[in-house]
């Protein structure tokens, strides 16, 4: 049962600090982190003996300056040791558990306490109302199906903050028609499958969806494709940065020239391959160390994506620090024979959904023609039987995309390995088609 109390009093405090002075925000940064580094210290295994190992004390931390100091995890790290750094504070029963979508093939798991979820509430709530977003908007989210329970029952019985999800794997139609019949101030989602929206909205000369903003996240967009949605919904678009691990964790404001970080809760730092912050203007690793996760902390941990360190000040007021870019989650767009057009990010999430996802260690989704996928797979245990999880697989996509036995097939190929790009990057969706959308 959410904390209502908690929510509105966490999201008075990040309105407040958002505007706040900068030197009040590095004295909150420095006293959650010396109280989040004491705490791991004391209570999470793993952490104990990461600073044991490199002879570090949890009282050696006590400013950001410090985290220099300590080792970058990394989501391997975590994936092997998810039992350790669960806190020994919090029965497991008790936690909420998440999924990352496996944009890199492995998806991650993260525990979060009641109270931690109230919060990430409020964070998600902070970036929405500085872009204008009022308490009884009507608000439509184009999202996978597992975020389809998180709005509270009193939040629908009132009419508060209140949200109609659509599924990303819907058709246009009936995505349409939910959303015409929704008629949302807010209309928010995922970015490319917002794109697809767009795109077809502007085929049909629809023009009885007017939502005032929309909030797009998930994925990069190119400034193309934020230009035809704004104009085609004729509304401003806000880019929101966000992982599963820390939720929102950078947004535009009403400028849209940078991305506010929410350093309130989230110390985010800017790498090069030696470890080094980079200077202002630099692409580097972001690395980020959470304020706020207790039952699962996240200290120095390296997120897979690269971004753009800035020291500008925002015209809008808001004063929490910005960052120029996110890069290193760009894909490109699929396309079903019958001329629907897919995110990557839908075919990670159908993946993910698969009953037997637990067995797979890393996929690789290849769309080789318009008509064939090959679907790589890396088993985690020998004793899984191919043929069975081949056939519950094709099946199950063939459901998941709404699409008939003769029109489309999906190759299942079991690896030893899956390579990574020659970029040393890892595309868990891939798309040799030449494309002219």
């Amino acid at each position: 049962m959410r904390n209502y109390l908690k929510v509105f009093y966490y999201l008075h405090g990040m309105m407040k600090r958002a505007c706040s002075d900068r030197g009040k925000l590095i004295e909150h940064q420095n006293k959650n982190l010396e109280r989040i580094v004491k705490y791991a210290y004391d209570y999470v295994p793993f952490y104990h003996q990461k600073l044991k190992n490199v002879g570090i004390k949890s009282s050696d931390i006590r400013t950001v300056k410090d985290l220099c100091k300590l080792p970058i995890i990394r989501k391997d790290e975590i994936r092997k040791n998810f039992s350790k750094i669960i806190s020994s504070k919090f029965d497991m029963n008790s936690l909420r558990m998440l999924s990352t979508s496996g944009s890199t093939g492995l998806p991650l798991r993260v525990s979060i306490s009641k109270g931690e979820d109230d919060y990430r509430k409020a964070k998600h709530l902070t970036a929405n109302i500085f872009c204008g977003q009022k308490p009884r908007d009507r608000y439509v989210t184009i999202a996978s199906p597992s975020h389809f329970g998180e709005v509270p029952k009193l939040l629908r019985v009132i009419g508060v903050y209140d949200r109609t999800f659509v599924s990303v794997f819907d058709d246009i139609d009936t995505q349409i028609s939910t959303v015409e019949k929704v008629k949302p101030n807010v209309l928010a989602g995922y970015s490319s499958s917002l794109l697809l929206l767009a795109k077809e909205v502007e085929k049909r000369g629809i023009k009885t969806i007017k939502p005032r903003l929309i909030l797009g996240g998930a994925e990069l967009i190119d400034d193309f494709s934020r230009r035809f949605i704004e104009e085609v919904f004729d509304a401003p678009f806000y880019d929101q940065y966000a992982i599963v691990e820390l939720d929102r964790i950078a947004w535009q404001c009403t400028a849209r020239l940078q991305y506010h970080i929410d350093a309130d809760s989230v110390i985010m730092q800017f790498l090069d391959e030696n470890g080094e912050e980079v200077s202002a203007g630099e692409r580097g690793e972001i690395v980020c160390t959470s304020l706020f996760n207790y039952a699962m902390p996240f200290i120095r941990y390296a997120v897979g994506d690269i971004g753009i360190a800035s020291e500008d000040e925002c015209p809008c007021g808001i004063t929490l620090p910005l960052m120029k870019m996110v890069e290193g989650r760009k894909d490109s767009l699929l396309v079903l024979p019958d001329g629907r057009l897919l995110s990557p990010r839908t075919f990670t999430v159908a993946m993910n959904m698969f009953e037997s996802t637990r067995d797979i260690d890393q996929f690789r989704v290849i769309q080789r023609k318009i008509d064939l996928f090959e679907i790589h797979i890396k088993k985690k245990s020998e004793v899984v039987n191919e043929k069975t999880m081949e056939s519950k697989l094709v099946m199950h996509l063939k459901k998941m995309f709404n699409v008939k036995d003769d029109e489309v097939t999906f190759e299942i190929q079991f690896d030893n390995d899956i390579r990574f790009d020659k970029t040393g990057k890892f595309s868990a969706v891939v798309s040799e088609l030449k494309k002219s959308f």
